[in-house]
Order: C-alpha cells, then sequence, then structure tokens
C-alpha cells in the first residue's frame, strides 16, 4: 500500500522476494496491510478486483530503473538532512539509526537506505503539494546512506510536521519518515514509514491502522534513545528493520 497523502520519490518496481526471510525460515503470521482497507479512501480505487498479470520482462531492461539520484554514487552529506543547504533548517533536530536485519536477525550490510519526509512545517518539497504550510529554503527532505559491517544505518534530520490529508473529515497524518531498504539491484526494494513514539494521531490515521496486529503496528513506530541523543545538539531515535516483518508498502 502507498501513501498517497503526499507524492513521494519517484520510485522504482516492487519489492522483490529475496527482501523477505529464507525460505528455512519458519513463515510469521503475514504482518501487512490488505490492499483493500476502506477506511484509507483511496485504496478502494486502487484495490486490484483482478488476479496480477504476470507478463514476461526484459532483466536487463528492468536493472536500468534506479532510485530519483540516478547513478550518482552516495555523497558524504547524504546522511545528513540539515547539511545539504547552505542555511540550517527549521524544526527540531533529531538522530534516527538502526539496522537492517534479515529475518533471522542477521545483520543486512552495505545495502542502500532512502529516506524523504515533510519538513518541520508539515509540508514537502514537492510541487504537487498544495498544503498551505510554508516550505523551508534550507530543507529538501531526502537522504540516503549504505549500511555499515553490522547493518547499521544513520540519518540526521529535523522532525517532520504533521499535515491535514483529505481521507476524511478533519483528518491529519501523523509525524513520520519514509523508508526504503534496496537489495542487491533497484528491482529489490522495500518501502515503508517510520513513526515517533506517543503520537495522538495514531488511532485516527488510516494508513497506519490497516496493519491488522497492534503488535506489528508497533513495530513501525521507532524508541526514543538516550544514547543516540547527543547534549545540547539532537534528541536520538531508534528504529530497525527487520525484512519480512517490518510491514511495507506496496507500490
Amino acid at each position: 500500500m502507498t501513501a498517497t497523502d503526499r507524492p513521494p520519490v519517484p520510485t522504482g518496481p516492487s519489492p522483490s522476494p529475496s527482501l523477505s526471510p529464507s525460505s528455512s525460515s519458519p513463515a510469521p503470521a503475514d504482518p501487512h496491510p490488505p490492499h483493500l482497507s476502506p477506511g484509507y479512501r483511496s485504496t478502494v480505487l486502487r484495490a486490484p478486483s483482478h488476479p496480477p498479470l504476470r507478463p514476461a520482462l526484459d532483466p536487463e531492461a528492468a536493472e536500468l530503473l534506479d532510485p530519483v539520484y540516478g547513478h550518482r554514487p552516495v555523497g558524504e552529506l547524504d546522511h545528513d538532512l540539515t547539511r545539504q543547504h547552505a542555511g540550517e533548517p527549521i524544526g527540531e533536530r533529531i538522530i534516527v539509526t538502526g539496522r537492517i536485519l534479515d529475518g533471522r536477525g542477521r545483520p543486512v550490510p552495505n545495502t542502500l537506505v532512502e529516506v524523504w519526509q515533510a519538513a518541520a512545517t508539515g509540508r514537502y518539497a514537492h510541487p504537487l503539494d498544495r498544503h498551505p504550510a510554508p516550505l523551508d529554503p534550507n530543507f529538501t527532505g531526502f537522504g540516503r546512506c549504505l549500511t555499515d559491517a553490522e547493518g547499521r544505518y544513520r540519518f540526521v534530520t529535523i522532525k517532520p510536521g504533521t499535515y491535514p490529508w483529505r481521507n476524511h473529515p478533519n483528518a491529519w497524518r501523523p509525524a513520520h519518515i519514509h523508508f526504503s531498504v534496496f537489495g542487491t539491484a533497484f528491482t529489490q526494494r522495500l518501502i515503508t514509514q517510520m513513526y515517533f513514539p506517543g503520537d495522538p494521531l495514531f488511532p485516527h490515521d488510516p494508513i497506519l491502522q490497516s496493519v491488522p496486529d497492534p503488535r506489528d503496528r508497533e513495530r513501525l513506530v521507532s524508541a526514543f534513545d538516550l544514547d543516540v541523543t547527543e547534549p545540547e545538539w539532537a534528541l536520538g531515535y531508534r528504529w530497525d528493520v527487520v525484512l519480512g516483518a517490518t510491514p511495507f508498502e506496496e507500490e
């Protein structure tokens, strides 16, 4: 399920089964939301009503699809969304870190992780976002990094603001950051969202509530971490992605 409440970064194809745990692992209960979640209004129009067609694809042509950064290598400041412009962005500086793990709890090293998010005002730097909130000229809201040998990633950013969307009367999205985790090729991709603890909008958000099991919804909520927090500079949050267990959005 793709959160179309705000235009996302241009995306690649659907996640590959190779991002799921090995077939020899015990099969967990499906944590993912159904295609049709009537509370999330746009799924009523988008949910498939017929089995998918599987035309023959040219595997080499599929490899030409790539993320918004194209073929540019990961840059020195790509992980720090607060230092990509001449000035400081407005808002609460935060550190988000964690690990990318496979279904057996093993780290996934050297994998590409991308994030995109709204600014502190609750507005995306995208021409289709018409929310009447100010744009921050010093914040684009895109970042990426490679995991280290232990599967760790780390981003420095601004805590995103909440924003209204027209799914239902007086609808507001909880603060969240979109995550994209790639496999060994751009055709292998998992997309999900990370939320912040204690948000009062959780019970009113049909996207989060579309995940059937409350325990799986909790997997999408980060944890405040004082050890990650840097004194007088930034609060820290920790959030792990477990492939095959963290609920994802289907492109």
